[in-house]
């Protein structure tokens, strides 16, 4: 009897077996979900429906960009991470701010548990814009003004804790001034906030870049290691030593076969590679920065931990 059942066990192991690797080997066989948790029209969902258009050539099924903003770009991922099957068709951008939220305030998702890394993809260029009738014609401007009024000088950021609000909290740290923080789901209300006067300037990745190229916004400093094509100071050079360009990749669900994670990083790192791809990261100021699998999660547990000093730093840790 127990020889019998080891034999049932057995088949039924090989079984399994051969339906997922047939299941891998048919994949993808219908369109995949890619979430952007941004609103559209930002420098994060233009560029990642680029990459899906190119990626999508190469894995010979459609990728359809859905935008979920909200929870300071959390709301998109972590409920994948909830609800998603680990079957390779719902994946989701992955930014920085995963790495801050849990150190930040109570959340229901692990970083490091709750997500398949799938590869990284780019970086941004942040910068500081106000509108181009501003009294505030360089940085050092706008500082001198937040030294005068503590708590008055107003910014826009696509959410708390997000790259473009930590940014300004560090340089206002070293510059010893208080900044009044606005934050909003993503690059389009942030600049519709500053475009309607509700607030004075905006922190954010290059979505801004249109707005100054039609002189309707002037870019007062970028956080990168050299300047961009705008030509504005970078924070390193003004004396804040601030350089951060928040890198962010593409991640599924827990626990997803191997071979189908496969599938999906050769067909976006062939993406990434391609020439229609680097006009792309020209165009939005974006830097290349292609992690493989294990080198992308390798780099998100680090992350995990160098965040987490940084908030503490910052005095934004959860009590």
């Amino acid at each position: 009897m127990i020889a019998v059942q080891r034999v049932v066990l057995a088949a039924l192991s090989l079984l399994a077996f051969a339906c997922a690797n047939a299941l891998a080997q048919g994949f993808p066989s219908r369109p995949i979900t890619l979430i952007v948790p941004w609103p559209a029209g930002g420098s994060t969902d233009t560029h990642l429906r680029k990459l899906s258009e190119i990626a999508a050539r190469h894995l010979g099924q459609p990728i359809i960009v859905e935008n979920k903003p909200g929870a300071g770009g959390m709301l998109g991922p972590a409920g994948m991470a909830r609800a998603a099957a680990p079957d390779g068709y719902t994946l989701s951008q992955l930014h920085v701010g995963a790495f801050r939220q849990p150190h930040m305030q109570k959340v229901d998702w692990d970083p490091l548990k709750d997500f398949t890394y799938i590869i990284g993809v780019s970086g941004y260029t942040f910068g500081i814009v106000v509108k181009v009738d501003s009294p505030f014609k360089t940085f050092d401007d706008l500082i001198a003004y937040a030294k005068a009024s503590p708590g008055k000088m107003s910014f826009s950021s696509t959410g708390t804790g997000t790259s473009p609000h930590l940014l300004v909290e560090q340089v206002a740290s070293r510059a010893g001034v208080q900044l009044l923080h606005v934050p909003y789901k993503g690059n389009a209300d942030s600049t519709q906030a500053l475009m309607g006067g509700h607030v004075m300037a905006q922190s954010d990745a290059t979505g801004w870049g249109r707005y100054v190229d039609q002189g309707a916004f002037r870019l007062l400093v970028t956080f990168g290691e050299q300047r961009t094509r705008w030509g504005a100071p970078t924070a390193k050079e003004l004396g804040y030593d601030v350089v951060s360009y928040s890198p962010y990749g593409i991640v599924g669900p827990k626990g997803m076969d191997p071979r189908v994670v496969k599938i999906l990083h050769d067909a976006f790192k062939k993406a990434i590679d391609d020439p229609e791809h680097y006009k792309m990261l020209e165009q939005l100021d974006q830097v290349y920065w292609y992690k493989s699998t294990e080198d992308y999660a390798k780099w998100a547990a680090e992350t995990n931990v160098s965040e987490r000093a940084l908030i503490e730093r910052l005095g934004l840790l959860a009590k």
